[in-house]
């Protein structure tokens, strides 16, 4: 006979999941803790199976856990769209939508998408997270995201990706800054500045290393910053080159406070979205993907950049 698993059951073993603890899960479903052990006790009874190891007052997914919680997600999702389908307005969005984003997409690109989603659906409420890379992934994949959107392309096989748009990387001295005159730089030039770089994990850094690789330049480091911000800062005191998103740069070198550079490196990359295959995909998930694939970014802010693309390299002087 196939087991009787209830809602609450499920709720509370996918709550339990996420928190990690009885305690947790109790008082974020108003439960006491333990009604809330009692059922996720009641689970694994019925299942004839245990779903968690036990680290003292800690829990943690064992293998048939991890592989159980998309399922439950599933189900737990299937049945909150069931009750809004009875008792929403026919054709209108609702719900919540948690996005976790890389740095460059998060800053210069969601903000003003999800404004106008957000106007066009006001029963949807789209939470933003901003993270590195490596960071949005593991969000994914441990179904703390519906949807992500990363630097580059998803090499996670048990995530499933759809390229986005493509992006530019622009390298970027200060205006006083001894490169900042010489046209394209020669590999000489390029692996004796000293540069300052976002940390390892971002997509940023990803990017800039591997075309450093295809050159055949190990880049000389001199400060690693998790802030699109602060390495402007550095960089505009002339501690080095940075190499950022040419959205997060667009206004520095419109107003002649940073000097783009002639690299020469291929610096171009796709952005990406990303989705747990096993994770429910609303209504709302689905509108929301539509909406970034026909809507897309704005025009290139650096079209007319007047980056040099001559081909004679230069050597730092």
């Amino acid at each position: 006979m196939t087991p009787m698993v209830s809602f609450r059951q499920l709720q509370v073993f996918a709550t339990v999941a996420r928190l990690g603890s009885v305690s947790a899960a109790a008082r974020e479903l108003c439960l006491s803790q333990s009604a809330t052990s009692q059922a996720l006790s009641e689970l694994e009874r019925q299942l004839a199976v245990a779903l968690f190891e036990r680290h003292g007052r800690r829990l943690r997914l064992n293998d048939l856990g991890r592989q159980l919680l998309p399922r439950a997600e599933q189900l737990l999702d299937g049945v909150e769209a069931f009750v809004a389908a009875a008792t929403e307005p026919e054709g209108e969005l609702h719900g919540v939508l948690d996005v976790a984003a890389s740095a460059t997409v998060g800053t210069y690109l969601l903000p003003g998408l999800v404004g106008r989603f957000s106007e066009a659906h006001p029963g949807t409420d789209l939470r933003l997270r901003l993270r590195n890379t490596h960071e949005v992934i593991s969000d994914v994949l441990r179904l703390e995201a519906d949807l992500g959107l990363i630097e580059g392309e998803c090499r996670e096989p048990r995530l499933e990706s759809e390229s986005w748009c493509e992006d530019r990387l622009v390298v970027v001295c200060a205006p006083s800054h001894p490169l900042a005159g010489h046209e394209r730089l020669d590999d000489a030039a390029l692996g004796e500045a000293a540069w300052i770089l976002r940390e390892s994990g971002s997509g940023t850094r990803e990017v800039f290393e591997q075309a450093m690789r295809d050159r055949g330049v190990l880049p000389r480091v001199r400060m690693e910053l998790g802030q699109h911000e602060a390495i402007k800062q550095a960089v505009l005191a002339g501690l080095g080159l940075g190499c950022l998103s040419r959205l997060s740069v667009a206004g520095e070198l419109a107003r002649g406070e940073l000097v783009p550079l002639d690299s020469g490196l291929d610096l171009r990359r796709t952005f990406s979205l990303v989705w747990h295959p096993e994770r429910y995909r609303s209504p709302l998930w689905q509108a929301f993907k539509v909406f970034l694939i026909e809507t897309g970014p704005q025009e290139d802010p650096l079209a007319s950049s007047p980056v040099s693309h001559s081909n004679r390299a230069m050597p730092a002087k």
